[in-house]
């Protein structure tokens, strides 16, 4: 199993890598800001670029993608919770994730499923389901059905670059 998801993501790098504009970024091609999405947080593209960093801009709002095994959350197991970078909606947390040796944090679950949307993505010759949060329209990454089978089947691949994460009060 953790063969043929090695092999999908080195596939993956490997096609979309001519594309990449920033050493730890592969860009994709579209930008949200043509998006017609209806999130509460509505910002123009100057102003996320204003608030983001150029790494979070090409990923969140440019539907980029970090290069596999270079995010800071892939293999971090700390407690607590994960939010969106751009507008700071909780996510995921901690309790779901797992290690899919993929290259990017996998979690089997969402915190809570309206925080999150879920649209079919075209892009790159192949069909995936987009995850987005609800809050902004930000990209977080892909949901697949190659997860824990004892858990959701699903493993929802996230960018680091589209998250932080806040450490759960151990004083509670």
């Amino acid at each position: 199993m953790k063969l043929l998801l090695m092999i999908s993501a080195l596939c993956q790098v490997v096609f979309i890598s001519c594309t990449s504009n920033n050493n730890n970024v592969l860009n994709t091609s579209k930008s949200l800001k043509n998006s017609t999405m209806n999130t509460p947080v509505t910002k123009t593209e100057e102003e996320w670029k204003k608030e983001l960093t150029e790494e979070q801009y090409y990923v969140i709002r440019m539907k980029g993608t970090d290069r596999p095994y270079t995010g800071k959350y892939d293999q971090h197991w700390d407690s607590g919770t994960y939010e969106c970078a751009a507008c700071g909606a909780e996510l995921f947390t901690s309790d779901t994730k797992f290690d899919a040796g993929c290259g990017w944090p996998s979690f089997y679950e969402a915190l809570d499923k309206t925080k999150i949307i879920e649209k079919k993505d075209f892009s790159h010759g192949m069909v995936r389901i987009e995850v987005m949060c609800a809050n902004c329209g930000g990209h977080l990454g892909h949901v697949f059905d190659d997860g824990p089978k004892d858990k959701t089947g699903l493993r929802y691949c996230i960018n680091s670059t589209s998250i932080n994460f806040h450490k759960q009060d151990s004083t509670k």
